[in-house]
């Protein structure tokens, strides 16, 4: 059995530890596996442990510019060498700073993830992360807007991007939506709820434009409430707002919520207000939820939500949109329900941890099979030969 490293920062809760953990559950039959991390902290951790996979940490110690920087990577090196791992897969900006010089130095095949736009690092941090791009064996883009900056942008070479869009375990999702709530939720007395699921640590997220949405639609005499699941440092400054801006009352913060499947059951409709977005996991559970969505058209968005089908797509920093967009769900819940079912549909043919596990599978034989590369074709073709 071939032995593979799965390499992300930490197991803190975000988007991309919870695709890492899919990806453990989904290839646990298919490989040895192996877990590396920067820092071995985070509350899924535990999660990784019950799966049977021991971490190693490689800890940089606070920055990227010091001699311990070179000290791990080379730690990282003689553990990929001396574990005989074949191949090591990184999912994250911090990660990849060492991962891919540590696979080179021990003749590992590396491949590496890019899961967003790039929108929040600096022009030095972009050149590093290209130059390290396209040192890999492979790159995974989890959307397609991704794989078109690498290519157009980033200049990698085509035929070494994949589009592989991000899995969810469906068993594991509903299972958690029926054992119901953590914590109590606000009381919103039988009025509709838009549900926002995002981290607080970004201005791209954009909350911000679903508190006007709020503050027009309390204008206009509509009442909608928001449970904002999420947080981080920008979380004081937005609830400084919801109250500049009226909407304090309907605006509801929930903070970290590890019982989001059965949250989103409260919910008439969800909202994504990003400016720029990989292929967003809020998304998808949504979906999973039978939860008609509303979306920017931004990033991987369009991947997911086909407008009129699945949801509906705004533009972004327009939250006159959202409230259009709102209110037509609002007076037509019929319809919201039917295109809350048709991306529930589409989750489970297009979206499922087996289409995600057996997509990674050929890619990873792929490369270890393939060392030119050369007939290996641009986009990852398991996603159409998975089965449904």
């Amino acid at each position: 059995m071939l032995n593979v490293c799965q390499f992300t920062k930490s197991f803190h809760l975000g988007g991309t530890e919870g695709q890492v953990l899919q990806l453990l559950r989904g290839l646990e039959h298919r490989y040895h596996l192996r877990v590396g991390v920067l820092d071995e902290a985070g509350p899924l951790m535990d999660e990784v442990w019950k799966l049977g996979h021991p971490t190693r940490a490689f800890p940089l110690g606070g920055g990227v510019m010091r001699p311990n920087t070179a000290f791990q990577i080379a730690r990282l090196a003689s553990w990929l060498h001396e574990t005989r791992t074949d191949l090591v897969h990184v999912h994250d900006f911090s990660s990849t700073l060492v991962v891919v010089p540590a696979a080179k130095l021990a003749g590992v095949k590396v491949v590496v993830g890019r899961l967003d736009l790039a929108h929040w690092h600096s022009p030095a941090q972009r050149r590093v992360l290209v130059g390290l791009t396209r040192a890999a064996d492979a790159v995974v883009a989890n959307a397609d807007a991704i794989r078109r900056m690498l290519v157009e942008e980033d200049g990698v070479a085509p035929r070494r991007v994949y589009v592989i869009h991000n899995g969810i375990d469906l068993v594991r999702f509903d299972a958690r939506a029926a054992r119901g709530l953590e914590a109590p939720l606000p009381d919103t007395n039988g009025e509709p709820v838009v549900m926002h699921v995002a981290n607080m640590n970004h201005p791209v997220k954009r909350q911000e434009d679903l508190l006007v949405a709020l503050a027009q639609l309390k204008h206009e005499g509509v009442r909608l409430h928001a449970f904002l699941v999420g947080d981080g440092p920008r979380r004081v400054a937005l609830q400084r707002l919801a109250g500049a801006l009226g909407v304090a009352e309907v605006a509801h913060f929930l903070g970290h919520r590890t019982d989001v499947p059965a949250i989103w059951g409260r919910a008439a409709m969800g909202v994504l207000c990003s400016t720029a977005e990989g292929l967003a996991n809020a998304i998808i559970e949504g979906m999973a939820a039978s939860v008609p969505m509303v979306v920017t058209n931004a990033g991987g968005n369009p991947d997911l939500v086909v407008d009129g089908e699945r949801g509906l797509l705004v533009e972004p920093q327009r939250p006159q949109e959202l409230v259009v967009a709102f209110k037509r769900l609002l007076t037509d819940p019929a319809w919201g329900k039917q295109m809350g079912a048709s991306g529930r549909r589409f989750v489970e043919e297009s979206l499922s941890l087996d289409r995600l596990a057996v997509a990674h599978d050929w890619l990873y034989r792929s490369v270890l099979h393939d060392t030119e590369s050369e007939s290996r074709p641009a986009v990852a073709p398991a996603l159409a030969a998975a089965p449904a």
